[in-house]
């Protein structure tokens, strides 16, 4: 369907523009044709400048801003000529105006808008973030924050009367190892016992520790 829109003014350039469709070979003779999208006429001012014009054809076919190529009388589609500024848009209308002089008829300028590189959307990925601290209150908990899940390696303080006990995380071992101790309340000691499973032998080590 062909729209035509008209100022009414005699001193107006006409574009037969088309947007939203691509060009394709026919089957019968593999000569160019546009298929798809919409065709509509917009006349313009001659006085409006290139800026003003792409800013009119743009919001036409609804994509600011929009590229513009053009098929010259007497050429095919294989040939047309992208419009980029004054100069291109002035040539352009004067090849019309002599094609339209020759045959005493007033030829629209064959358009065909596509949106630029800059109107598309571009998905931004925002590098991931974190920021995962922890900390050991008095009372000998552990918190953390930042973090959805408890941190992997890190280290876990017992306070217990006089004594502290730290435990550092390691990777797993083939068998279990026993941490235990226990406090003689006469003197004061602190006997800590590591014992090691490996099979049927088991060895342990003993640090007495004077509080």
């Amino acid at each position: 369907m062909v729209v035509t829109t008209d100022l009414g003014n005699t001193n107006t350039m006409k574009f037969l523009c088309s947007y939203g469709g691509k060009i394709l070979p026919r089957n019968t003779d593999g000569k160019l044709r546009y298929v798809g999208g919409d065709t509509r006429v917009l006349a313009l001012d001659r006085s409006l400048s290139f800026s003003e014009v792409m800013i009119k054809l743009g919001e036409l076919c609804g994509s600011i801003p929009v590229k513009l190529r053009c098929q010259l009388p007497n050429e095919d589609l294989d040939a047309l000529v992208s419009i980029k500024s004054d100069e291109d848009l002035v040539n352009v209308i004067e090849e019309y105006d002599r094609a339209s002089k020759a045959t005493s008829n007033t030829l629209k300028i064959r358009s065909f808008l596509s949106p630029s590189s800059s109107s598309k959307s571009v998905k931004r990925i925002s590098p991931l973030q974190s920021s995962n601290t922890s900390s050991i209150g008095d009372d000998g908990s552990f918190s953390a924050v930042g973090s959805s899940s408890p941190p992997q390696t890190g280290k876990t303080v017992v306070r217990h009367h006089h004594c502290c006990v730290q435990q550092i995380s390691k990777p797993p071992v083939p068998y279990p190892t026993v941490h235990y101790y226990y406090q003689n309340p006469s003197n004061h000691q602190i006997v800590y016992y590591v014992a090691h499973h490996q099979g049927n032998n088991t060895s342990s080590n003993h640090n007495r520790v004077q509080y």
